[in-house]
Order: structure tokens, then sequence, then C-alpha cells
């Protein structure tokens, strides 16, 4: 027979996984009904009118480069960089994961998807309901030059990027599959080292670099 203590355990873990389902629904439905206001931005990486921005995460994680050669030397690969990161919010004033950002292959490529789809792209996928969008750069600015969205110098350039693939989560999860644009602002770090990548005996060399930046989410008006 299952002794009280034992029913009381089960029962409290019921309860905890109750709250722990409960506590992501409702970051689910804040992050879906965030009101997102991007700052003002240069023309080439502000979206085409009709866009709106519906969701905005923190980003922190590293951009991964690989040494390869070039020329008579050789160089910090920059395209495409490797970017690994975790996009935050703020939900009653804690940090709560929303979105995952990694290079993946575009398995659902639209009419903007290159052709032939690249072996990866950049890809951001819920951490709820796993839907997701694959982007690739239609504009950019160097970092610094820009005060309202991009003012940190010797970081990352901020892009615009177009959605060339979206996909619902398996159980019709659709907070990322209707994005249209990611706009990366805000960058800081992230660049390719200057040094340990200039000679044939440098390639194959490895290298992870800490960058953040903001990443606001787009979809068109209805």
């Amino acid at each position: 027979m299952i002794d009280q203590q034992t029913k009381k355990t089960r029962v409290r873990g019921l309860f905890a996984a109750a709250f722990v389902l409960a506590c992501a629904f409702s970051t689910v439905t804040y992050a879906a009904a965030q009101n997102v206001t991007p700052p003002t931005t240069p023309a080439n990486i502000t979206p085409p009118e009709g866009n709106t921005a519906f969701l905005v995460g923190n980003a922190i994680g590293t951009q991964g480069y690989t040494c390869l050669p070039q020329g008579t030397g050789a160089a910090w690969t920059v395209n495409p960089a490797r970017p690994e990161a975790t996009l935050f919010t703020k939900v009653l004033g804690q940090d709560v994961q929303i979105i995952t950002h990694f290079l993946s292959p575009d398995t659902n490529p639209n009419k903007f998807a290159p052709k032939p789809v690249a072996f990866a792209n950049a890809t951001w996928q819920s951490s709820f309901d796993t839907s997701k969008v694959w982007a690739q750069t239609v504009g950019s600015i160097a970092a610094g030059t820009d005060l309202n969205s991009c003012s940190h110098a010797n970081s990352i350039a901020c892009l615009l990027l177009q959605s060339i693939g979206n996909a619902e989560g398996p159980t019709g999860g659709k907070l990322l599959a209707k994005t249209t644009f990611v706009q990366r602002l805000n960058t800081r770090g992230g660049l390719a080292p200057a040094t340990g990548c200039s000679v044939a005996g440098d390639v194959g060399k490895q290298t992870l670099v800490p960058y953040s930046a903001d990443y606001y989410f787009f979809h068109r008006e209805e």
C-alpha cells in the first residue's frame, strides 16, 4: 500500500507541475501581448510599411567563428557567423526565456528564400510552442553609427532580416509562424577577434565571442 507520505509527495509534485504549466502559459500570453515600440532606425534597417513589431527579446549569447584560408594567409569567417543565443523578456520583474537563436536548415522556405536554400540559416525558435522563423539579412548598419538603435561601437552590425521561412510548432504553435522581419539592434560585442587567425598554421581554430542584442519581431498588419 502507498503510505501517506508518498501520497503527499505525489500531490505536491502534481501541484508543482500544474504551477509550472500555468506560469509557462501566462508567459506565452504575456509575450504574445507585448506592446512593442522599436526605436527609430535608419531606412535600410527599417521594415517596410505595413509590418508591426509584436515581440522583443534581449539576447545573450555568442558568435562563433572558424579560421579559414584567405589569400596567402587566413581569416576568421564572418559569413555566416554562427549565433548561439537565448532571448529573454521580463515577466513580473524576472528574466524569462522566450526564444532560442541558432543556425539550422530552412525546412519550410518561402518565396524570399534563396534558390538553392543555404545549408543553414539564422533561426529563432519559440521556447514555448516551438514555432520558428528563418531569416536572412537584407539591410545593415555599422555598430556605433546610430545613437537611437546601434550606438555601441566595436560590436557586430545592426541588421534587418527578412523571413525566408516559417514553421508552426508540432501542436500548432504560432508565436513566430507569421514573422515577416527581424531587427537586430543595440548590439554589444560579438566581433571576430583581431588576432589569432592570420597564417596557414591558424586554419581550423575556432572561437566563441560573447555578444548581446535586442531582437524585434514583426508581422504584417491584418
